[in-house]
């Protein structure tokens, strides 16, 4: 492995981009302020929100992770005998050890198969229909992952679909965005436009993988689905004391556009590893490539020289194989030495 100090198994693994560690500092050396989210820095990084999403009575709530986001949103939406319709890759299943339905007293989730990871309206529609009577849990929320998990991204009338056929049924439509930024960044569209434009009712907005230290934001699209949520907060820990130190950075990549840049690049890196890995004989792309990840299938002995040689990747997401995934600062010669290791692997 080329010692870069980089890695491709996680975005999770890149350190803070400069934008966000000036304004993490900016607001250490402002000196003392309120505790609980009623600093400055939070209403600066709340408004900027509403400003980029075009929606100024949306409501903003800085939570540490993106479990914790996603949980308690759809806590706020559903009853413990309510379900949530997702599509069967989706975090909310796969990676949350059953936070969700922890924090909503018992919500499950129904499984809709999918394509390329993504949840549809016949998905929707088939779990929606399926049972109507009071020992089915009853379908409240449909659920989104935005950038999906299997680097895919929503188009804007895919999304509209989806929540058409949700509102249909009288579902509340939650988005996991946890890769928010390089679905953005992927469609060229306006965050308006992928969210509450299409239907949307609240977006998990991610920040941890987009170059901000922790952190991410919930921003309901609707004021009145917001009541009690601050209280939610609190009694899962996720109200923060030192609220500042979590949303001054937000202000830091929002305020120079950096959010987007940082999606921009990584998603690019992502578009050049995979134009190198088409060229390797033996090597299959597994899924479009539409954001920031490549998903390969490859012999079982490549895999383990490129574990040897101090490659990190998994190879548990999706269906089988191996994801690479392109941080905001991934580097030419992390993509460069990682294709010419995997090259070697196969033809070694």
């Amino acid at each position: 492995m080329n010692p870069t100090k980089q890695h491709i198994a996680s975005d999770n693994y890149s350190g803070i981009c400069p934008s966000a560690l000036e304004y993490l500092h900016r607001a250490n050396d402002s000196g003392h302020d309120l505790p609980y989210g009623e600093d400055i820095w939070t209403a600066k990084a709340s408004d900027k929100i509403r400003e980029i999403f075009e929606k100024d009575d949306a409501e903003v709530f800085f939570v540490f992770n993106g479990t914790a986001a996603n949980s308690l949103a759809l806590a706020s939406l559903c009853q413990s005998y309510h379900s949530v319709i997702a599509a069967e890759t989706a975090h909310i299943e796969t990676d949350e050890c059953g936070a969700p339905e922890f924090f909503s007293n018992g919500s499950k989730i129904l499984l809709a198969p999918s394509v390329n990871g993504k949840l549809s309206p016949a998905g929707i529609e088939t779990l929606v229909t399926k049972r109507s009577d009071i020992h089915y849990p009853h379908p409240k929320v449909a659920s989104v992952t935005q950038a999906t998990e299997l680097g895919t991204v929503y188009t804007a009338d895919e999304l509209k679909e989806v929540c058409s056929t949700a509102k249909k049924h009288k579902l509340k439509v939650h988005m996991d965005g946890s890769r928010f930024s390089n679905a953005v960044a992927s469609t060229g569209l306006s965050p308006a436009d992928l969210t509450w434009r299409c239907g949307v009712d609240v977006l998990c907005f991610g920040g941890a993988k987009n170059g901000m230290p922790l952190g991410e934001a919930v921003v309901f699209f609707q004021k009145e689905l917001a009541e009690d949520f601050a209280y939610r907060c609190k009694q899962a820990g996720q109200l923060a004391s030192k609220m500042r130190f979590i949303s001054a950075p937000w202000l830091g990549i929002l305020e120079s556009g950096v959010w987007l840049e940082n999606a921009k690049h990584a998603n690019r890196q992502a578009e050049k590893l995979e134009a190198m890995l088409k060229k390797i004989p033996g090597i299959t792309i597994m899924f479009p490539r539409q954001a920031n990840s490549v998903f390969v299938q490859m012999p079982e002995p490549a895999l383990q020289k490129l574990k040897d040689a101090g490659w990190r990747f998994y190879t548990f997401i999706g269906v089988g194989g191996a994801r690479f995934m392109c941080p905001w600062d991934c580097s030419d010669q992390i993509i460069n030495a990682l294709a010419a290791d995997i090259k070697n692997a196969i033809e070694g």
